[in-house]
């Protein structure tokens, strides 16, 4: 599924299930040391799936501890996302000197409860909403517009090291090319000096009761 939303350069793996008896990778154990069941089941074979799309890059097996904002800290030159949600797993991998930035999210194919819409709209993306349900009301709108934000955050989170609201970018989505543009409302200055980010791009599928969205920021 995420493979095909990515480009090529990036590495993708994906679970749907949990091996119950797969244990923490050395380095890691500590982060899901006093987690329920459920928390450390999902937490571990996501981080499998990290360490597979990382090996799809020739790079050999790490801990993947996480950085001040929970972010995941790649090692030198490369970039990625991990996501996880009821029934998926899943981490995007890439080189630096060829993708910058990279976000991924997995969301249940489910309404959002009514709060959490209001709080995850900025203005003009509940009139944009309203016109895709009414064009194709099967699809929980709604949802993928949580999960691109998401996904948004997460590519510009590295090259920004700031936090990003959910009112501070309004999506756009194209149904047809099944993709979307989130163009910000704040200031995207760049921590590594390339050109600001003024929109972010990306893709998104609906599929075996998910929203999977992705976005990338190419190399400058």
């Amino acid at each position: 599924m995420l493979g095909s939303l990515l480009p090529s350069s990036v590495v993708t793996a994906e679970a749907f299930a949990d091996d119950e008896a797969e244990g923490s990778f050395p380095g890691e154990e500590d982060l899901v040391a006093t987690a329920a069941p459920g928390r450390r089941r999902e937490f571990v074979t996501a981080r499998r799936c990290a360490r597979e799309a990382l090996a799809g890059l020739g790079h050999p097996p790490v801990a993947i501890r996480p950085g001040p904002r929970r972010e995941p800290v790649w090692p030198a030159g490369l970039a990625g996302s991990i996501t996880h949600c009821a029934g998926y797993r899943a981490a995007a991998v890439t080189r630096t000197e060829e993708v910058a930035s990279v976000g991924i999210d997995a969301e249940p194919h489910a309404p959002l409860p009514p709060r959490v819409l209001g709080a995850v709209t900025a203005p003009g993306d509940a009139e944009h909403l309203a016109r895709l349900s009414r064009a194709e009301p099967a699809v929980h709108w709604d949802r993928l517009l949580f999960s691109a934000k998401e996904a948004v955050y997460k590519a510009w989170y590295p090259l920004t090291r700031r936090w990003l609201g959910f009112d501070e970018a309004n999506l756009t989505v194209d149904p047809a090319a099944g993709a979307f543009t989130a163009r910000l409302r704040v200031d995207g200055a760049r921590i590594d000096g390339g050109p600001p980010l003024t929109a972010l791009h990306g893709r998104y599928l609906v599929e075996r009761g998910l929203v999977v969205t992705a976005v990338w920021v190419p190399c400058r």
